[in-house]
């Protein structure tokens, strides 16, 4: 299996129009594993919506949890426990995007985080961060608990308004090669996705090994 899993430093530093990112210049195929939140729409039903991809290219998630809020207390109070023996990529003759939840240490279950469903997967990391002021801070942190584990890391990618001194300095002191820069969009579509060129190439960085 080839493909990414994508990561953030945080909530909504924007890892779904990454994700949608991904599938329009890949063709891959999507899953968000667990899904805490279900209004105005899924990330699965964003992503799809702003890829413009076939409804197959969209794999169902795992566990659907309307409460956005955690998954570990977004399932506790659906009455349910998620099972990470559960969270088994599905078959995909294409590359798969793997979008997690918030970031890496955020909870599933009252012993596994988003980290640990990382680590099993083992796909190429893409971590989705901020261009604005703490991101530094935000960064490190997040690329320190990804090698302590020692995960493949593909690089970073940043949302928002150009900030060349934040992007210089994550490259510095997170050691780590930024893959593309997104900045605000007034229209998300395909077409302005496609029109944002990786500045590495993404088909040689899906296949990395472990």
């Amino acid at each position: 299996m080839n493909g990414f899993f994508v990561t953030g430093t945080d909530t909504d530093v924007g890892k779904t129009v990454v994700s949608a990112w991904l599938l329009a210049h890949l063709d891959a195929c999507y899953w968000k594993p667990v899904q805490a939140g279900t209004e105005p729409e899924t990330d699965s039903a964003t992503v799809r919506r702003l890829a413009e991809v076939e409804a197959d290219r969209i794999v169902p998630e795992a566990y659907l949890l309307s409460e956005p809020i955690a998954p570990h207390e977004a399932a506790q109070r659906s009455g349910i426990a998620i099972d990470m023996a559960k969270l088994v990529p599905p078959p995909c003759d294409r590359p798969l995007v793997v979008e997690g939840a918030g970031g890496l240490m955020v909870p599933l279950t009252d012993e596994a985080y988003v980290v640990d469903l990382a680590t099993e997967l083992h796909l190429p990391l893409i971590l989705v961060t901020r261009s604005t002021i703490g991101t530094i801070n935000h960064t490190l942190l997040s690329l320190e608990a990804i090698r302590r584990r020692g995960l493949p890391l593909a690089g970073v990618v940043i949302n928002g308004p150009e900030t060349p001194h934040n992007r210089a300095a994550i490259e510095r002191y997170g050691q780590v090669e930024v893959i593309a820069e997104i900045p605000w969009l007034e229209t998300v579509s395909r077409s302005t996705l496609l029109a944002i060129q990786p500045e590495l190439d993404l088909a040689k960085l899906a296949r990395a090994e472990p």
